[in-house]
């Protein structure tokens, strides 16, 4: 399953990009999701919960992906929407409902404190028997699943392993996976979340605290989910040319900063990068048709 999966390049200074193509393994449960929600779903279904609880917005690919794997384990599924209804649904949220997910609107200010214990709590009086998911797949059961993207090829092969980052549960696991001679870098989609940094570093396990990392702030173009025609641009130029296809959300900004990056001589000559595209095309749908290529 590997070696298809991983697209390789060679660029100046000899270094070697390569991509990890996590948008292939699955049609729906795409990237790096059914690695974040595998142990959370495990934990639901040996504890006896009937269903499963999680958070994301109206384009959260999250969303979409823990709806779709627990109709096929047979569970029910909620989605804790932020923002108001809306006349429509995204193309996101209607999957999602197609897939049995019941989806439960909440004004952006209720959802800021989605991570407070007594909100929770109130949660699961209000839904008895359900197993809540952190947004994101946030927490160390996330964290262990993202390290086993690793299992898929020989990470001892690379100098770094590159991804994007929303929670920082990936980038976490595959810190916690790799061997301390390997940097991993994350880059960020939030606009000035420097929490991120602790975030990361609260889920690697005893021995992983040493290991080298570096979160990259300055690539998010506006912040989660916001994007420019420079980025639409260098989207549909990176399809053009390595026949890629990216999402607006995740995806493209990371190949954008890897780009710059290289271009840049941050990586030393002869460096071997593993760039992890972490799926999530669907995002996409927001945009007027025509906008990309692909």
């Amino acid at each position: 399953m590997t070696e298809e999966i991983i697209n390789q390049y060679t660029i100046s200074n000899g270094v070697h990009w390569h991509i990890l193509r996590l948008d292939q393994i699955h049609p729906i449960i795409s990237g790096n999701k059914y690695f974040k929600l595998k142990y959370y779903l495990r934990q639901a279904i040996e504890q006896g919960y009937g269903g499963i609880l999680s958070f994301g917005g109206p384009y959260s690919n999250h969303i979409v992906a823990a709806a779709y794997a627990a109709k096929r384990l047979s569970l029910s599924s909620i989605g804790i929407v932020r923002g108001q209804r809306p006349i429509r649904l995204s193309h996101t949220l209607a999957n999602a409902q197609t897939y049995g997910m019941k989806l439960d609107f909440i004004s952006r200010q209720e959802y800021a404190a989605k991570d407070d214990d007594s909100w929770v709590t109130g949660l699961k009086k209000k839904y008895p028997g359900i197993y809540v998911i952190p947004e994101g797949g946030y927490g160390k059961p996330g964290a262990k699943g993202a390290g086993e993207i690793l299992q898929l090829l020989n990470p001892d092969r690379y100098s770094h392993i590159c991804c994007a980052c929303g929670t920082g549960t990936m980038l976490a696991g595959l810190i916690n996976a790799s061997d301390p001679e390997i940097c991993c870098i994350g880059i960020s989609v939030l606009k000035g979340y420097n929490a991120l940094n602790g975030q990361v570093t609260q889920l690697l396990i005893p021995g992983s605290a040493k290991k080298p990392f570096k979160i990259f702030h300055d690539f998010h173009f506006g912040g989660y989910a916001k994007q420019s025609r420079e980025l639409l641009n260098f989207m549909n130029c990176f399809y053009r040319q390595y026949a890629i296809s990216t999402d607006i959300i995740y995806t493209a900004k990371l190949m954008y900063a890897i780009e710059q990056l290289i271009q840049r001589n941050f990586f030393p000559p002869n460096s071997r990068i593993l760039t992890i595209h972490s799926g999530g095309i669907q995002g996409n749908e927001s945009l007027s048709p025509g906008v990309l290529v692909f």
